[in-house]
């Protein structure tokens, strides 16, 4: 059986739980199984059958480079991650302030 470690983004359709635990052989039957278990969650996670854009499913510490193909094994730990974005890109006037900065 797999955890799997729910953002808080989606702990609302998880009860709360930040974790659930589930069978499945690879990543699409985790979250085919994690959808009976909490519905709503695949049609989160999934779009046109790939990983949704934004987000990341790490297998036991490493992201699933073979997406929902991914094998999981037995009693591995599922995270889901979200993307993380940083900083709002600069407008003209402060690309022209930074690059007169560093003159």
């Amino acid at each position: 059986m797999a955890q799997v470690f729910i953002p808080s983004s989606l702990r609302g359709l998880s009860g709360g739980r930040e974790m659930v635990t589930v069978f499945g052989t690879t990543v699409r039957g985790v979250i085919e199984a994690l959808d009976r278990e909490c519905p709503g969650v695949a049609e989160l996670v999934i779009e046109d059958s790939r990983i949704r854009r934004g987000l990341q499913i790490a297998v036991d510490g490493t992201v699933a480079a073979l997406g929902l193909l991914e094998p999981v094994p037995a009693n591995a730990e599922i995270h889901i991650l979200p993307a993380i974005g940083g900083g709002a890109p600069m407008s003209a006037p402060q690309r022209r302030m930074s690059t007169h900065e560093r003159t």
